[in-house]
């Protein structure tokens, strides 16, 4: 008999489907009002082998039972659906980009980082669920939780900085902002990287992070600890190096204190071929399928790798079961949950977003004025000798705007594609002629590059703007930089000082025209002998910042003043520094261990007024491990003109059994201040950021004993001109 096509009507083929196969209603999964825990062991029990292996990748999806999941996304400093390295696979879509983490770590304060990360959120949201667009996803790879403890790191841009208080505060603030204040549902998930001890690219596929298990638990994971224990995060990446000799993959890290101990129960994934590396680069497994299984029982539960034939294998040999596949499922089905992917879109708080009539995001005026603000309060002035900042527009008739990075908004590997970028020139042209109609026109030429044309243009003019810096992409292909202090992910930094044909550029500046404003635009440290002892004002901003002209400008012409403060000690020099691979950061690393005078100490940064501090008192005279003191200081500021400063406060352990750095960061706080004004400011300090890590006990101690209290406005020991001692007990 021939083969004979039946073909329905709609109505009848609609009516059999339905016959044979079970309402969505009745599948216990996708039932709200069930635990979690049940719902998913139902969805786990309906999937094949095939659909499970192939969850542990992508976005956890299983179209045949209309479960939608979510890819990973991009999320530093703005949703990356486009960028240098055109996240997203497609056509450039426009996101908001704020400045680099490295730069929101340098306004140092919580809330507006919150505010960045909840912005992402949005877009992200309104990308995955417009009609428009139906891209980008709902996991967010950020913060990056990493210290920089080493100003050699190529990927230095992307974390907050070199102490494990300032990072772990931060990375918290933001992951709290990605994911929303909803008690049950996320707006966005929060994906931490990379655990642990990254901070050297420079062979880092088979390199291996040693230092004791101190400095891992008060240093490394402190950060990584606070934002998932505190910050709520359930979504970690693993790194590429070893941790002690053992691959942070296939690490007892990861299972028995990340999951067991902090309670992420969510995501725990590889990095971009991270599976691989294990048999290429570490060579700790003999083939890809024993490394596919020592990663899956070491608690990663999804691969950025092509993992599916190697996981096959693996279960076939017997190095794996299927319950140890379901097991590793549970995790990637409860961040979905979290996210609403499985439930009524009436159910979730965030489902209308990108609905019909919605305005794009990163178009709105607001999301404007939140990035040109966040770009404000990054920018760092490092010196100001002669008062030549702020500008007065009343005596300022002509500006020279000059500089490699005079004409230019840089962006680097994470970022993605902004709706519009300002750069330093187009900033100050603005700013110096705000109406063609205003009463102090002022005028303002370029040129964009370091040439003699240049120089001749600096002459004569009231002002010269000088822009320098690093390219945050090295200006050249993937492993590749054109200048020994250029650095990027997977290369490290050779050098640290500007580039010799930069700073000799500022010398031929300041030679024709002493009035000139060096503007550092950079993602590092840098060393600069002759600009730190002899250019009058120096200010540092970050790449990325779609508002970095208008910011900067604002500085320079006194419509903001800097209150920004570094995030890591700027060495002198390379010989100030230990060797690269040393992670045992007392000999000689940050702040906390640094040996001799810095070149700019962690915490500093100027203002165009004065602060004086003073009354430094505590709510008690002492403290337990189980209770906080409220430290008080009153802020005056004695200027002329409204201004930020950051109060800093660092803990001396005195006559110590335990050995500590010379001093700590435990607690900060930004605050405005207008002229003449008072404020006093409360900063609360937890027993608990007094222990330390027992090492016989493994359990976190305080020790009885006292502690000095130092608060001032930044890390160097001139600054911190309060103190007061304090009990401990434990």
């Amino acid at each position: 008999m021939p083969f004979m096509l039946l073909v329905l009507p709609a109505a009848a083929l609609a009516a059999l489907v339905a016959a044979v196969a079970p309402s969505p209603a009745t599948l216990p999964f996708q039932n709200p009002d069930l635990p979690a825990e049940e719902r998913i062991t139902d969805l786990i029990s309906r999937l094949t082998l095939e659909e499970k292996i192939d969850c542990m990748a992508g976005g956890a999806s299983v179209p045949r039972l209309g479960v939608v999941g979510s890819p990973h996304i991009e999320g530093y400093h703005g949703v990356a659906q486009g960028g240098p390295s055109n996240w997203g696979r497609r056509n450039p879509t426009a996101t908001t980009q704020f400045p680099q983490a490295y730069g929101l770590g340098a306004t140092w304060d919580p809330d507006l980082v919150g505010k960045v990360a909840a912005q992402e959120a949005q877009e992200a949201r309104y990308l995955f669920q417009s009609e428009k667009y139906r891209r980008a996803g709902l996991i967010v790879r950020a913060p990056n939780a990493d210290i920089a403890r080493d100003p050699r790191w190529g990927r230095t841009e992307e974390v907050f900085g070199e102490d494990p208080f300032l990072v772990g505060t931060l990375a918290t603030a933001f992951t709290r902002g990605l994911q929303g204040d909803d008690p049950r549902y996320w707006k966005t998930a929060a994906l931490l990287k990379h655990f642990l001890a990254n901070s050297n690219e420079d062979g880092r596929g088979n390199s291996s992070s040693n230092f004791d298990e101190r400095l891992w638990r008060e240093y490394y994971a402190k950060g990584f600890e606070q934002a998932t224990r505190v910050g709520g995060s359930r979504a970690l990446m693993a790194a590429y190096n070893a941790v002690n000799r053992t691959p942070a993959h296939v690490h007892p890290m990861l299972r028995e204190i990340v999951m067991r101990e902090w309670g992420l129960d969510g995501i725990i994934c590889t990095d971009g071929g991270g599976l691989r590396q294990l048999v290429s680069d570490h060579k700790a497994f003999p083939d890809l399928p024993t490394a596919a299984a020592a990663c899956i029982k070491a608690g990663i539960n999804h691969f950025l790798d092509r993992h599916k034939e190697a996981v096959t294998e693996a279960l076939g040999k017997g190095l794996l079961t299927e319950t140890d596949i379901d097991v590793a499922l549970r995790g990637l089905f409860r961040v979905s949950l979290r996210l609403g992917l499985l439930d009524p879109p009436d159910r979730v708080p965030y489902a209308a977003i990108g609905s019909t009539g919605d305005p794009e995001p990163w178009n709105a005026p607001e999301t404007r004025a939140l990035v040109r603000e966040v770009t404000r309060k990054s920018i760092v002035l490092l010196k100001n000798s002669a008062d030549l900042l702020p500008l007065d527009r009343s005596k300022t008739k002509s500006i020279a705007v000059v500089g490699p990075l005079a004409n230019t908004v840089l962006l680097d590997w994470y970022s993605g594609t902004p709706p519009y970028a300002i750069s330093p020139r187009d900033g100050i042209e603005r700013a110096a002629n705000p109406s063609p109609f205003g009463p102090y026109p002022i005028n303002v030429n370029w040129v964009g590059d370091m040439s003699d044309a240049a120089i001749e243009l600096a002459r004569g003019k009231d002002a010269v703007v000088v822009c320098v810096g690093n390219h945050p992409e090295g200006n050249a292909g993937w492993q590749i930089v054109t200048a020994p202090s250029e650095g990027k992910e997977a290369v490290d930094r050779k050098e640290i000082a500007l580039r010799r044909d930069q700073e000799d550029f500022i010398r031929r500046l300041y030679a024709v025209n002493p009035r000139t404003i060096v503007v550092l635009i950079s993602n590092f440290p840098f060393a600069m002998p002759w600009a730190a002892e002899h250019a009058s004002a120096i200010v540092q901003m970050v790449h990325a910042s779609q508002e970095q002209g208008n910011a900067l400008a604002d500085v320079l012409f006194g419509d903001f003043n800097p209150g920004g403060k570094l995030v890591q000690t700027w060495p002198k020099s390379l010989d100030q520094l230990p060797p690269m691979m040393d992670y045992d950061i007392r000999h000689g690393r940050t702040y906390m261990y640094f040996k001799g005078e810095p070149q700019y100490p962690f915490g500093y940064g100027l203002s165009y007024t004065r602060f004086s501090l003073a009354n430094l008192t505590t709510s008690k005279p002492s403290i337990s491990g189980k209770e906080k003191v409220l430290v008080r200081v009153d802020v005056k500021n004695t200027g002329a003109r409204a201004g930020d400063e950051v109060v800093q406060l660092y803990v001396r352990h005195v006559a110590s059994k335990v050995d500590w750095p010379a001093k700590a960061l435990k607690g900060f706080q930004r605050v405005t201040i207008p002229p003449g004004q008072t404020r006093t400011v409360e900063i609360s300090l937890r027993g608990a950021d007094l222990a330390y890590w027992n090492v016989a006990r493994h359990a976190w101690t305080v020790e009885r004993g006292r502690v000095e209290l130092m608060v001032g406005n930044s890390s160097a020991d001139r600054d911190l001109t309060l103190r007061k001692t304090i009990a401990v007990a434990p």
